[in-house]
């Protein structure tokens, strides 16, 4: 903008030149190239695979990433990928965040692809995550039924809005204390950072979860020892605290009733010991 470079949710007063350069199409696609990147295979068969997804992965190119995604390492071990989603997402079903693990679907075939698309769409796909967040849940078991829209201040993030999709959560708190809680979440909807939007609407966000106030900045008015501990986890964990645990489907074949099991990451796992341990 005139000249100089400005970042989306600028305000501009009137009378300012404004620039947009849009990439060629084929701009991405031309440096969409297999690598060997190593996949945790759970399920595979001809017509989809199921992987255990580790923290640090994105899942397809977008802005500012061109590589070393699932989608690169997905073409590197599969001859046969679905491309219902286009040629940027082949195989891509359903998405995690970065930081997110566990278990994630990827379509070989387009039948396979429709098949599950259907089954999100009607909310036939069961999925069960595994959080640790901040605080007390006062509340054991519930529901969070509010609708998320994007932050126009920020359009990486999401919100609870009432001009916003309809989102509902289910949660069952599994072990709670002053600090730290762990909890098993279960989205019925799958709107894009849902469960931790919806846990942080809830005044528990997700542990470590800078963006969604679940940060540093949580620790403050504890006692020094609770503080101390706290540091300690939030040091060396390094990632905010959830996983995709849990996947139920149908197969497009045999409509079968399939479960897959992603086990807790090591660190994920010694968080969740840890918490236990901060009322003693």
């Amino acid at each position: 903008m005139d000249g100089s470079i400005r970042k989306s949710g600028f305000k501009i007063i009137g009378g300012e030149k404004i620039n947009v350069e849009i990439p060629h199409k084929d701009s991405f696609t031309d440096n969409l190239f297999p690598e060997n990147i190593p996949l945790d295979i759970l399920y595979e068969d001809q017509e989809f695979v199921v992987l255990n997804k580790p923290s640090g992965l994105v899942v397809h190119p977008g802005a500012g990433i061109q590589n070393g995604t699932l989608v690169n390492g997905l073409l590197y071990h599969f001859k046969s990928l679905s491309n219902n989603s286009g040629t940027m997402r082949p195989g891509i079903v359903h998405r995690l965040d970065k930081d997110t693990t566990g278990v994630i679907l990827v379509a070989k075939t387009n039948k396979a692809h429709s098949y599950f698309g259907q089954q999100f769409e009607k909310r036939k796909v069961k999925k069960d995550y595994l959080g640790v967040t901040w605080g007390e849940w006062k509340e054991k078991t519930g529901s969070i039924n509010e609708p998320i829209s994007r932050k126009r201040s920020d359009p990486t993030a999401f919100t609870v809005s009432v001009n916003g999709k309809m989102s509902l959560t289910d949660f069952e708190v599994i072990e709670t204390t002053r600090y730290l809680s762990i909890v098993r979440f279960i989205p019925k909807t799958g709107r894009t950072h849902q469960i931790r939007v919806h846990s942080a609407h809830k005044g528990h966000p997700i542990f470590r979860d800078e963006k969604y106030n679940g940060g540093s900045n949580r620790m403050k008015g504890f006692m020094a020892e609770v503080s101390k501990k706290l540091s300690i986890l939030y040091k060396t964990f390094g990632r905010h605290a959830l996983h995709a645990y849990k996947l139920s489907i149908r197969h497009p074949v045999t409509e079968e009733k399939l479960t897959f099991e992603a086990p807790i990451p090591d660190d994920l796992s010694l968080l969740m010991k840890n918490v236990k341990k901060l009322d003693v």
